[in-house]
């Protein structure tokens, strides 16, 4: 027994090795499909609140008929972070309707 042991311990310690890296790598490929996954849903998240505001600051301007020069700023922002997430063309005609109109004057 001790002249097997002696002849093949290299073979099994090679063996378990080999195991064990297998396990950890597939852990650690779960991990981050996992992460990746959650990334992608946070994305879309923030995408559809930022979605969300561009359309509400867009319904709440248009109706005014004017887009004061803070609001204007803030939305310009939030497109331009929307538009990092991949956002579509109908924000951009929102866009491009809003920043037509005019930013009211101050009364002294």
């Amino acid at each position: 027994m001790p002249e097997w042991i002696a002849k093949y311990w290299l073979e099994w310690l090679f063996g378990i090795v080999v195991t064990v890296i297998g396990i950890v790598v597939r852990k650690i490929n779960q991990r981050v499909k996992e992460t990746s996954a959650k990334n992608d849903a946070i994305e879309l998240g923030i995408q559809a609140l930022l979605r969300a505001q561009l359309v509400d600051d867009y319904n709440h301007y248009m109706a005014k008929g004017e887009f004061p020069i803070y609001a204007r700023e803030s939305f310009n922002q939030v497109y331009k972070q929307y538009k990092k997430l991949g956002g579509n063309g109908v924000m951009t005609d929102l866009h491009d309707k809003l920043i037509e109109l005019p930013t009211p004057i101050d009364k002294d």
